[in-house]
């Protein structure tokens, strides 16, 4: 496939990034649970995604797990990194006893996270760094303040470029927002649907997770509207719901993860997906 047509975004109102990025949850295994995958499958997808014009890649240190780590494979691929690659992480949860990140970081433990992920990452600063709160549940409940305080402070050390949050409410954006600027929103694509409009008005990146489906709960993917506009338009199911997140707003970013190398293709020629009224009009039911 050519180097797809770029869609972009200003994040934090200076880093333009491509709105279509990459996921590296799945590089390193399918899912928390399941076994390892190569690393040198991993490795491969990575350059590929960059030649393809890739320039946003999201992670965290807990992707991983037996000596296979996102953020080690993003290090051995991509370095020395492109001067406009955006390379974003997440902390706040940590592994339980099965490997599954199920407990929450305290906010003593924060600066020693995102330590880690500029050791594992090879970095001095981090583009973006997102408090993702709430373990495997879903937003709301808790105060983030004192947590989000202490990416604040690192952020003012140099350390992080940009903050984010995952996994909140409207609630706790306002609480973070209270305390420093936040760029970016990671939530599950079935969220909220009205912090969208709330991001883009504020010029907040709106970041899905689960764009393609996983996790605990339905997939998008289940719906058959998709198949309907995917049979029209002699597409994937998975391509019309990449194009789909694209088409609803100009503040989201699709970060669709894979471990193959023909996903990867696939995933990325949804930029190319141009949706019309009629499509968008079955899509939205």
């Amino acid at each position: 496939m050519s180097v797809m047509t770029i869609k972009t975004f200003s994040l934090g109102g200076e880093l333009t990034i491509n709105r279509l990025g990459f996921g590296a949850m799945r590089l390193a295994m399918g899912t928390f649970a399941g076994p390892t995958r190569d690393p040198e499958t991993g490795v491969a997808v990575l350059r590929r995604a960059v030649e393809l014009g890739v320039n946003h890649i999201d992670t965290a240190g807990f992707y991983g797990r037996d000596g296979v780590w996102a953020n080690e494979l993003i290090r051995t691929a991509l370095v020395p990194y492109r001067d406009d690659l955006v390379i974003a992480t997440k902390v706040g949860p940590l592994p339980g006893p099965n490997g599954v990140p199920s407990r929450q970081a305290t906010a003593d433990q924060l600066r020693g996270l995102v330590e880690t992920d500029l050791r594992s990452l090879g970095l001095n600063r981090l583009d973006l760094v997102y408090l993702r709160v709430g373990g495997m549940t879903g937003p709301g409940g808790e105060s983030i303040a004192e947590r989000f305080a202490v990416l604040a402070e690192l952020r003012a050390e140099g350390l992080i470029r940009h903050l984010g949050v995952s996994n909140v409410d409207a609630a706790q954006l306002a609480e973070a927002r209270g305390i420093a600027p936040v760029a970016a929103v990671q939530n599950r694509h079935t969220g909220d649907p009205g912090l969208l409009p709330a991001c883009e008005e504020a010029g907040i990146a709106y970041a899905p997770y689960f764009p393609l489906g996983g996790g605990v709960g339905s997939s998008p993917l289940d719906a058959e509207r998709l198949g309907k506009v995917a049979a029209r338009l002699g597409a994937t199911t998975a391509q019309v719901a990449i194009a789909w997140l694209l088409a609803e707003s100009p503040s989201v970013l699709a970060i669709p993860g894979t471990g193959s190398l023909d996903h990867l293709e696939e995933n990325l020629a949804a930029n190319d997906l141009d949706l019309r009224d009629e499509d968008l009009s079955d899509l939205r039911g």
